[in-house]
């Protein structure tokens, strides 16, 4: 059994996509990122940097003590190793993956939030922020489509964690102000991993948390004030 601790957001839903994908048993356990559940002891006793995802594999394939995996890259290929599925085990295929994984990680994802949040969430509009980070994700979704052209997935033919990662920081794109008709092959790739019923099942499962009222004034203090000394929990 693999315990998910998951919050709808885009690194959250990569993980239950993966989770349907390979058809593991999970169960979620909700952390309101608006409330401060991230901060609460016993979450931060497994993921110290006070962000969800993470994971508790009770099951793990050494047959050992439960094994706990926090960041949502490492998660994924935790469970692909696990499970030997949706990551090559050919060096060069791996490599390419990790790559690209690797990409998402440290450019798709980090600049689109910063988007995300300079063009939502900032008490005030600063042109150059919002400048800034609309362009650099418009430079990343056109590596991205580059990528795309000629291949189904990221890597190729098949479909894999880097598919995974990458796919719900792109879901937002309207939030994001990009315009999909600049990108058609990755127009087609979006519309290609959103019809897989294991993404459809993945979102659906995060439907309950995303009722949720949308982020308050009182949330975003939380969210967005944190330092080292808040982040350390009550």
């Amino acid at each position: 059994m693999i315990e998910l601790y998951y919050w709808p957001t885009p690194n959250g839903h990569k993980i239950t996509m993966f989770l349907e994908e390979a058809g593991l048993r999970y169960r979620i356990h909700p952390v309101d990122i608006s409330a401060g559940d991230q901060f609460k002891p016993e979450f931060l006793a497994f993921s110290p940097n006070n962000r969800m995802p993470a994971i508790i594999d009770t099951s793990p394939a050494d047959g050992g003590e439960p094994i706990n995996v926090f960041e949502s890259g490492a998660i994924l290929t935790y469970l692909a190793e696990k499970t030997g599925r949706f990551l090559p085990a050919d060096v060069r295929g791996r490599k390419t993956v990790m790559e690209w994984l690797f990409w998402q990680m440290g450019g798709l994802g980090p600049m689109a939030g910063q988007n995300h949040h300079f063009g939502i969430y900032a008490p005030e509009k600063i042109p150059y922020a919002v400048n800034r980070y609309v362009n650099e994700t418009n430079r990343l979704y056109g590596v991205l489509d580059r990528r795309l052209n000629g291949r189904e997935f990221i890597t190729g033919s098949d479909y894999t964690i880097a598919d995974m990662a990458a796919y719900p920081w792109v879901v937002p794109w309207k939030r994001q102000q990009q315009n999909l008709d600049d990108f058609p092959n990755l127009r087609d790739w979006l519309d290609a991993v959103r019809a897989r019923p294991a993404t459809i099942r993945a979102y659906a499962a995060g439907e309950p948390y995303s009722s949720r009222p949308a982020v308050t004034e009182e949330g975003k203090k939380i969210l967005f004030g944190q330092t080292a000394a808040t982040s350390a929990g009550p």
